[in-house]
């Protein structure tokens, strides 16, 4: 087993991304992937540990062990419920 894990932290708001590889030693979480980057000096407002969190599109948790070659993805909140979008388009679409 290796002694250090290679992920990647990523996180997309409007306007701007933000994608850091690091190395963490075996055994960490999503929680200490999130600590060890610097999401929180480019993005002060987010909170990583009140944010929904994943790791390549499939949720996850702060205590979910880590793989070496995750990404560990930050979510922002939806503005809108999809199922909603989709009904109001297709209101001004004519379509039921």
């Amino acid at each position: 087993m290796a002694e250090t894990l290679r992920v990647e932290v990523a996180y997309v708001s409007e306007g701007q991304s933000f994608l850091q590889a690091l190395e963490l030693p075996a055994g960490a979480c999503v929680a200490d992937a999130l600590a060890a980057s610097a999401l929180r000096r480019h993005f002060p407002e987010l909170d990583p540990a009140a944010s929904r969190v994943g790791i390549f599109s499939r949720p996850a948790t702060p205590d979910t062990p880590l793989r070496d070659g995750d990404r560990v993805e930050v979510y922002r909140p939806l503005l809108v419920n999809p199922k909603e979008a989709r009904r109001r388009r297709a209101q001004q679409t004519g379509k039921s």
